[in-house]
């Protein structure tokens, strides 16, 4: 079809895992006897992996019931690629019988697996690991953290972290894998930051990880809430169930301190119920304004341009701190105020760091309002957001640095929570002049019918605004470009950062900032120059 972007289907390369590069060794007996179980045979055991495709000589292989098939089918092939032993339930020991490697038989493999990893991995508190900062929340996570490991090390700290995007140790990235990383994949990337002499390690948390154990027996020095919205219904059901999926990271067995934002109600409850040291902050623009007085750190947004948010944040004594984020938004406001808070109870200096980020934070905060447009023509802004609450504060964001009209293209995940799909049609209308409706990750859910109830949605909160639905997204962003002018801006949001789309269980090589820039130069438009991967070697 004419106008649109060809790009070849190429199957995403699987994310790297780090691990220690001198690891140590513990005996599977003794692994026995820390988790509990009963082990075959005896082993000597250097790692430990849920997926046999990244197994190194020398893991244990652990194999998990999952919602198809057992892990245990992979024996022989985590035998083949060098496993030392299999840790298993009852169930998977028959199936992985014939492997002819030792096992430890546990009745819940994933529910011990953070402990054995913490045992060969040697990771608890007493082994000298870095300082431990997690944030957790709905949005904001990912930016806090990429936030957290730049602000350090811009104060001179060396720094890593873990986010939806990457995986960082001292300065080392890699693409990431899941958001939150399985446990055996966590205790392995601390390992690592302590051979690199990494003294802070910041850290994403979702409710999933809580809840399906990837960070158990981590107990956090600091931890960071931003807000809790609308999302992941799907696993949880509703807001009461979600909020009891993070709670658990504000108990002592947990996590030593917390920092909370009040800028959505939830951040009230979560500061009354913790029985942790806590300390309060808000954003005004964004928190209800008793909210906002209440807050014991205040930030307040000074400017605002599309090279960044400049901010002001003021300390229960007064003191005060003024910088810039690099990039747009009193959201992006906030999760800086918030990383910078996180920082100092953790035990950093007040002057070490007003005076590191005087000049304005330097950090790389990929996928969140990305712009890839050059000075001239239609800004164009890739976004990862993809809830309700993420599309109003973006859109408002670009709104308030936009001269002309403000243009919305976004999917929705297919096999996800679709009770948030009305909402995200309803504040992608609010907040834009025109809204152009694509795929995203359809997984296994046909890609028509998801945009079917975006549009319905559409018509049914506004059946006067003006509404293309366009597939694939190839097409829509050239679409995009084409309805838009100088001073006028697009947000697309979505695919941010990501690199891959999802279309019945393979994931794609795409990138949707290398799409935004090409749609943009075959429109005669400027285009910034490339800064991130090209999967398609051009």
């Amino acid at each position: 079809m004419d106008g649109v972007i060809d790009t070849p289907r190429i199957r995403r390369t699987p994310p790297v895992m780090l691990r220690p590069e001198r690891p140590t060794s513990c005996r599977l007996i003794a692994l026995a006897d820390r988790i509990g179980g009963a082990a075959s045979a005896d082993a000597e055991v250097t790692g430990i992996t849920v997926s046999s495709s990244d197994l190194a000589p020398g893991d244990v292989f652990v194999a998990i019931r999952g919602a198809n098939r057992h892990g245990a089918e992979f024996a022989a092939a985590a035998a083949a690629n060098g496993a030392a032993a299999i840790l298993t339930d009852a169930e998977g020991a028959d199936i992985a019988s014939g492997s002819g490697l030792p096992m430890l038989v546990v009745d819940d493999p994933r529910g011990v697996l953070s402990a054995a990893a913490m045992a060969i991995y040697r990771t608890s508190a007493r082994d000298g690991i870095p300082l431990l900062l997690a944030t957790t929340g709905t949005n904001g996570k990912t930016s806090v953290t990429h936030l957290l490991e730049g602000m350090l090390t811009q104060i001179g700290v060396v720094a890593g972290a873990s986010t939806s995007a990457e995986r960082v140790v001292a300065g080392e990235r890699v693409v990431a894998g899941l958001t939150s990383p399985e446990a055996s994949e966590l205790h392995a990337l601390i390992a690592r930051m302590r051979e690199r002499r990494v003294e802070a390690f910041a850290v994403e948390v979702s409710a999933q990880a809580v809840t399906r154990h990837r960070v158990d027996e981590i107990v956090w020095d600091v931890i960071g809430f931003t807000n809790l919205t609308h999302e992941h219904f799907d696993d949880y059901g509703d807001m009461e169930t979600y909020y009891q999926a993070k709670a658990p990271l504000f108990r002592a067995d947990r996590s030593r301190r917390a920092v909370v934002s009040l800028d959505s109600a939830p951040g009230e409850r979560i500061a009354a119920e913790a029985d942790i040291p806590v300390t309060t902050i808000a954003t005004l623009g964004i928190a209800e304004l008793d909210a906002y007085a209440r807050a014991e750190w205040k930030v307040e947004v000074t400017s605002e341009a599309q090279s960044g948010t400049g901010f002001r944040l003021t300390a229960p004594d007064g003191r005060r701190l003024e910088t810039t984020v690099p990039v747009i938004g009193a959201h992006m406001a906030a999760n800086a105020g918030l990383g910078i808070v996180m920082m100092l109870e953790a035990g950093y200096d007040w002057d070490r760091i007003a005076t590191g980020l005087a000049g304005g934070i330097h950090a790389w905060v990929p996928g969140r309002t990305q712009l890839v447009s050059g000075p001239d023509g239609p800004a164009v802004y890739v976004d990862f957001g993809h809830t309700p609450d993420a599309f109003e504060k973006t859109l408002a964001a670009v709104r308030r640095v936009t001269p002309g009209r403000v243009l919305m293209l976004f999917g929705a995940d297919g096999d996800r929570d679709r009770t948030k799909r009305y909402d995200m049609s309803r504040t992608a209308l609010e907040g834009s002049d025109i809204t152009v409706i694509t795929d995203h990750h359809p997984r296994f859910e046909d890609a028509a019918s998801i945009r079917r109830a975006l549009v319905d949605a559409a018509r049914d909160v506004d059946p006067d605004h003006e509404v293309h639905e366009v597939s694939p997204p190839e097409e829509a962003i050239v679409t995009a470009v084409s309805l838009v002018g100088p001073g006028d801006a697009i947000v697309w949001a979505g695919p941010g950062h990501q690199n891959y789309r999802d279309i019945e269980g393979t994931q794609w090589a795409y990138s949707a900032r290398e799409l935004a820039r090409r749609a943009l130069l075959d429109a005669g438009w400027e285009a910034l120059e490339r800064a991130w991967p090209n999967p398609y070697g051009d």
